[in-house]
């Protein structure tokens, strides 16, 4: 906008608000990084504290997170090799959005599995659980290996090949019902 002094101080105001959301949205994938370090920081450390001390690990399955459906070795065994493998995932961007359910899951099972949890710990999973949501809905942003791969694997996926300027472009098959 070509600013003379009879622009309207509404379109100036306007300008300035659009200038500043574009500001917001270059932001966007370094705060989805970040989201997705922090995270994946928290799994990460609670699953090598598991794995340091496995009999410890077996003996709260059994007694105190009752995981429903599974037995408790079982249990930890998952919950342990989940919340070692899905960080990795999360903090590279790989298959993010599945890194994200798997461990939006891991929470809310920790969540359910407890019979008495702290009003500070029960903060801590919200928080988690609302930068998963997050992630979920939209995906873990340009600065992911996702970005890259998620393309090319889909035209291999759909059997198509990149157009003149590189992209994996073309529409899919319709899918058969």
């Amino acid at each position: 906008m070509t600013r003379t002094p009879s622009t309207p101080l509404r379109a100036r105001l306007w300008a300035f608000g659009e200038r500043a959301t574009g500001a917001l949205e270059w932001l966007q994938p370094l705060a989805q990084w970040a989201a997705r370090l922090y995270v994946a920081a928290v799994f990460f450390r609670s699953g090598l504290t598991k794995l340091r001390d496995w009999d410890t690990t077996l003996a709260l399955f059994a007694d105190e997170y009752h995981v429903p459906l599974l037995n408790p070795s079982v249990a930890a065994f998952i919950g342990t090799g989940a919340e070692l493998a899905l960080p990795v995932l999360l903090v590279a961007g790989l298959f993010g959005r599945f890194a994200a359910a798997g461990l939006s899951v891991l929470n809310v099972v920790a969540v359910l599995s407890l019979t008495e949890i702290p009003e500070p710990a029960l903060q801590g999973h919200v928080f988690w659980g609302s930068l998963l949501a997050a992630l979920l809905l939209w995906g873990p942003g340009r600065l992911s290996l996702d970005r890259f791969l998620v393309p090319r694997l889909r035209a291999w996926v759909f059997g198509t090949r990149p157009d003149a300027m590189g992209r994996y472009t073309a529409a899919s098959p319709p899918l058969q019902r």
